[in-house]
């Protein structure tokens, strides 16, 4: 598939009037976690070329509103918070959740806004620590309620970072599943050499396979030397239609998931979010405050000097989305076997933005309330869990949580003696990677 120049913007602008961005705009997107908001009244949100403000009134009901108030600009960042909504700082125009302006000061008789709609605003739904938002047209499809997000008496975290390239190429590493042989693999050999390092993330493959499904495609791979039978060629793990990837662990002593999702700042940046979810082993002590709240934290990507952080699998990802440039120029690729992957997911983007021009819904899209649930699989006993538990979360974004001692310490405690990789249950007991 050779992508034109026109092709290339076509993907990857996604502002208000593009086709991408009213693609995009079909689904709900993530624009924070729910701790972000806890002890502040609004916070700064840009989504999909928008500027708006998330804010909570006085009642702790939360809005999401244009940045802007319609009397002379000011943010609506600095308002304050009423019982109805929250008023402008500048001269104390008030709007309510739906947008509409319900008071405006000094303006008795002449008060043209007042009981219209005067600025954008958008439904938003709280979902296990997330916070997410729908920017389209009326009605609303319904919230997925991912089954491994759901998972009762699990510990989970939220990791963010903007990238500063286009939403495109983070998605596009997702159907990919080469890449993680030399970026994962024989690159972080090479920088460690002189530590003697290995990991098994180094294994090569042997064959590749994607399958689609009514809510994105599955993506299986087997290794060199790997029998039929393994699941990550029998299962693989699902990336979600349009910009999210599940994967993890799926049995044995315990279980894990890790969302990665990309949402469009604007054309030339990414908001990212990871959300882990582990589940402790059977009879494992895990501290209460691991329940009660799901913290947010920062993915330090890159060293203070500004240098990639190359000890983490998600810094090596970021590398490689932000060297191809601000809006990687697909008109001088030389794709290959390997890019099957990208390539199905391109030609699908562009049906489903066909589709919703025929005034169908795209995939994934659900209008039943009754069927929201959306149960996803997948491996056991995956090839890149084999160096062990402390090693595989130190080099992942959760291990920039303030959690993390405390997950290595529920791990650790609870699975001394169960180490078993052939079962997907990895060897806590292996020195952690440095960092």
């Amino acid at each position: 598939m050779a992508t034109t120049a026109e092709q290339n913007r076509l993907l990857t602008q996604i502002g208000p009037g593009s086709r991408m961005g009213a693609l995009l705009r079909r689904y709900w997107h993530p624009i924070a976690g729910r701790e972000e908001i806890a002890n502040r009244w609004t916070l700064p949100v840009r989504i999909l070329g928008e500027d708006l403000v998330l804010f909570k009134d006085r009642t702790g009901k939360l809005g999401l509103i244009g940045e802007r108030c319609p009397h002379r600009r000011a943010s609506m960042v600095n308002g304050i918070p009423t019982e109805e909504g929250i008023r402008c700082p500048y001269h104390g125009w008030m709007m309510n959740h739906e947008g509409t302006c319900i008071d405006q000061p000094f303006e008795t008789g002449r008060s043209a806004l007042k009981g219209k709609k005067a600025t954008p605003a958008y439904p938003i739904r709280e979902f296990q620590g997330l916070i997410f938002a729908y920017l389209g047209p009326d009605p609303a499809p319904e919230l997925p309620e991912f089954d491994a997000m759901t998972i009762p008496g699990a510990i989970r975290a939220i990791g963010k970072a903007i990238i500063p390239c286009n939403w495109l190429q983070c998605m596009e590493n997702s159907a990919d599943p080469v890449h993680t042989e030399w970026l994962h693999g024989a690159l972080v050999e090479f920088t460690k050499e002189h530590e003697g390092r290995k990991t098994a993330m180094n294994r090569r493959h042997e064959a590749i396979a994607f399958d689609e499904t009514s809510y994105g495609f599955v993506k299986r791979r087997k290794y060199v030397g790997q029998s039929d039978d393994a699941e990550d060629w029998t299962v693989g793990h699902p990336v979600i239609f349009p910009n999210m990837l599940c994967n993890g662990n799926n049995g044995g002593g315990w279980q894990n998931r890790a969302f990665q999702i990309r949402v469009p700042i604007d054309d030339e940046n990414t908001l990212h979010f990871w959300y882990s979810v582990y589940c402790p082993p059977d009879g494992s002590a895990v501290p209460a405050h691991l329940l009660e709240k799901v913290p947010v934290y920062e993915v330090k990507y890159r060293h203070p000097d500004g240098s990639w952080n190359l000890d983490v699998t998600d810094g090596q990802d970021i590398m490689a989305w932000v060297s191809q440039g601000t809006i990687s120029d697909r008109t001088q690729e030389t794709l290959g076997a390997s890019d099957k992957g990208v390539v199905l997911y391109r030609r699908m983007l562009l049906r489903e933005m066909e589709r919703i021009e025929r005034g169908e819904d795209p995939l994934g899209v659900i209008r039943d309330p009754a069927a929201t649930r959306v149960e996803l699989t997948v491996e056991k006993g995956k090839q890149i869990y084999a160096d062990g538990f402390r090693l595989v979360a130190a080099r992942n974004a959760v291990s920039f949580s303030p959690i993390f001692e405390d997950l290595m310490k529920v791990f650790t405690e609870s699975l001394p003696d169960r180490g078993d990789k052939r079962q997907g249950i990895p060897d806590v007991r292996e020195p952690a990677a440095a960092n």
